[in-house]
């Protein structure tokens, strides 16, 4: 089926050639948007699972990558690794 509209959660941060609705709390005020981002971060802890067998030191199957205690402490003691996101503020100040 193709797509031919776009309901964002957040605020307009990009253009689209499609047509698009950004929503502020969406995945509150929209079911369908509330359904993606359930499902997005299953997706997302996933993935962080995959990535801790690669990188086990950091712990990434219990912090799914968020910003814990945890999270921080491992990356003062073993520094970033490629999978980071440069954008990350303790990353950035690692730089």
């Amino acid at each position: 089926e193709k797509v031919d509209y776009l309901l964002i959660d957040g605020i307009r941060i990009f253009n689209h050639s499609l047509p698009n609705e950004f929503l502020v709390r969406g995945d509150q005020r929209v079911v369908s948007i509330a359904a993606a981002s359930i499902i997005a971060k299953v997706v997302r802890d996933n993935i962080l699972r995959d990535y801790h067998q690669r990188y086990p030191q950091y712990g990434f199957d219990l912090h799914k990558g968020y910003g814990t205690r945890l999270h921080k402490e491992r990356l003062d003691e073993y520094g970033a690794c490629e999978i980071h996101r440069r954008s990350f503020r303790p990353i950035i100040d690692q730089f």
